[in-house]
């Protein structure tokens, strides 16, 4: 059996395709149950979070596996086989580990090394467990994982590349102020009381806002957010919960709003937030005034010129143009640049004041392999200052996947969304550690080490098959001597066990060491399958250690 992964993540899809992905919980256990009664899977795992879906499997055929688990996710997640598609990841045995172990020390993050994601693996892992589709690999793999995250964390300053995907929300929301001077003074509303919530509500409470309200569906775990940060000694805010049918009310008084929840819709649509706008201003909202519509210019004139061949209007010349400048070819097709390019080395142009004909050819002629190369020239505008908006009164922090506030209401005058799809992209300027290297290598290492534990732990069940043939080898031969000389007494008996014992330890400790240790490197697995040819091993017993195995490691593991 051999792992596998497939997936799709922030970086391999649009927000628009993981929106439309993502697995409801119901959906995740359906997931589960599917992957591991189809044939190529004997175990699997999903690891779904906003920003990823990833079905890890053991499987027994690649290509079968690959083929059967993009089809179940495509079938459980709503979206087409064939538009997912191109979306998706496949990592195999040693990379399948390395994406894992990348994901759990925050490298494959939105927001490198936050921290939340140990939890969601761990959450994962519980559900595989619950659901009994994790056997031993993914068992081991997923612990692993937390390991190697938490060694990362630990070990170097990962933390200090990034943030958790709220702090950096809220930076975005603050547009590069102080967050405690930004939030010093407003008042909050979270929706949602799951782990992403309770975060926000939490640093909210940290950063100084002076009230934070509570929504959620199930009323009792609103309540149960606001007594924790109402007993919480790291602030002084006033929290309290509310049933969500109280939500419109309460966006009247907000001044941010932080949502993360687990519905399939809209939560907040862009009436709601405007009808709270209005509640806030009396009156009415309106949208931010957008940058008008670019008028083309006309085509400026050219210089002074009647030249033969030119391709340009010189009858429309006026002082200051060049003929030979990026502007008077620009939007030229490859066929009338390179007429241009011809016309301009004949050297049939005033000149006077500006660069020498060698310099303009060298210019058109290069322009002309640009085009030549894209088709046309590009036309170069000047910049237009962008529209500018009045300052935001109201705060919108969308951490849902699928989304819970409508994208137009950023549009709304006076309001600031800042979204998942607005993340990513200020992500991917974010600066990196330089202690991401340094988490890199951790990474390569416990990939290694992994795998040669992998490697020498399917072979030990084949050195214990063999050591119990030996031993009942040595037990048939002791009983046969006892029939054969039957007046040895005990004394004589037991030395000539221990004797034959000690040969038969010491014929098998320096092979059996050995085939482990070539067992544990890269390619070792077919030592295993050496030592059964060569010493006839029943498949059968070899199989019944690996169960008593599997059976011991699940007793003894913690629930």
């Amino acid at each position: 059996m051999s792992l596998l992964v497939v997936g799709l993540s922030h970086r391999s899809a649009p927000v628009s395709v993981l929106e439309r992905a993502a697995l409801s919980t119901d959906a995740q256990i359906k997931l589960l149950q599917d992957t591991v009664a189809a044939e190529p899977a004997a175990e699997a795992a999903v690891l779904a979070t906003c920003n990823r879906i990833e079905l890890y499997a053991d499987v027994d055929k690649f290509h079968a596996g690959v083929a059967e688990l993009s089809t179940l996710l495509a079938q459980h997640s709503g979206v087409g086989l064939e538009e997912l598609t191109p979306y998706l990841y496949v990592h195999y045995e040693d990379r399948a580990v390395h994406q894992l172990f990348s994901v759990a020390c925050g490298l494959d993050s939105m927001v490198v090394g936050e921290g939340q994601i140990l939890g969601q693996i761990k959450d994962s892992l519980a559900k595989a467990q619950d659901l009994h589709t994790a056997g031993r690999l993914l068992n081991d793999l997923f612990q692993q994982a937390l390991r190697v995250g938490k060694r990362a964390h630990s070990e170097t300053g990962i933390d200090r590349a990034g943030q958790s995907l709220v702090t950096f929300g809220l930076e975005q929301l603050a547009a590069g102020a102080d967050v405690p001077a930004w939030a010093g003074g407003k008042k909050a509303l979270v929706i949602g009381a799951g782990s992403m919530s309770s975060l926000a509500a939490a640093t909210l409470a940290r950063a100084g806002v002076t009230e934070v309200v509570v929504a959620n569906r199930t009323f009792e775990r609103a309540e149960r957010l606001a007594q924790i940060l109402t007993d919480a000694d790291d602030n002084s805010v006033t929290a309290r919960a509310v049933e969500m049918t109280a939500v419109s009310d309460e966006l009247t008084r907000a001044d941010v709003v932080v949502s993360c929840t687990g519905a399939t819709g809209l939560v907040l649509t862009a009436e709601a937030v405007a009808q709270a706008v209005e509640g806030r201003t009396g009156q009415p909202a309106v949208a931010a005034p957008t940058r008008p519509a670019a008028v083309p210019a006309p085509l400026p004139p050219t210089s002074v010129g009647s030249d033969e061949n030119c391709p340009l209007d010189l009858a429309a010349a006026q002082t200051g143009f060049s003929v030979m400048g990026e502007a008077a070819v620009a939007g030229m097709n490859a066929a009338t640049l390179e007429q241009h390019a011809a016309w301009v080395a004949g050297g049939a142009v005033d000149r006077q004041g500006r660069r020498t004909p060698e310099a303009d050819a060298e210019l058109i002629t290069a322009l002309a392999a640009t085009a030549a190369t894209v088709g046309r020239i590009p036309e170069r505008r000047r910049p237009e200052p962008p529209a500018e908006r009045p300052e935001p009164f109201f705060f919108l922090l969308d951490l849902a996947m699928p989304r819970d506030i409508d994208a137009a209401v950023h549009r709304l005058a006076g309001v600031r969304l800042v979204d998942i799809e607005s993340l990513a992209e200020a992500s991917a300027d974010a600066p990196m550690a330089a202690d991401v290297d340094q988490v890199r290598r951790i990474v390569s290492d416990e990939v290694a080490a992994f795998g040669a534990a992998q490697r020498a732990a399917h072979i030990t069940p084949t050195v214990v098959a063999l050591r119990t043939m030996a031993a009942d080898v040595v037990a048939s031969e002791i009983a046969r001597l006892d029939g054969r000389l039957p007046g040895l007494d005990d004394r004589q008996r037991g030395e000539i066990r221990q004797a034959v014992h000690r040969v038969v330890d010491k014929l098998l400790h320096a092979p059996t060491v050995r085939v482990k240790q070539l067992a544990a490197e890269p390619g070792g697995a077919g030592y295993a399958d050496a030592l059964r040819t060569l010493f006839d091993l029943d498949p059968e017993t070899v199989a019944s250690v690996f169960r008593a195995e599997d059976s011991t490691e699940t007793k003894d593991r913690p629930a």
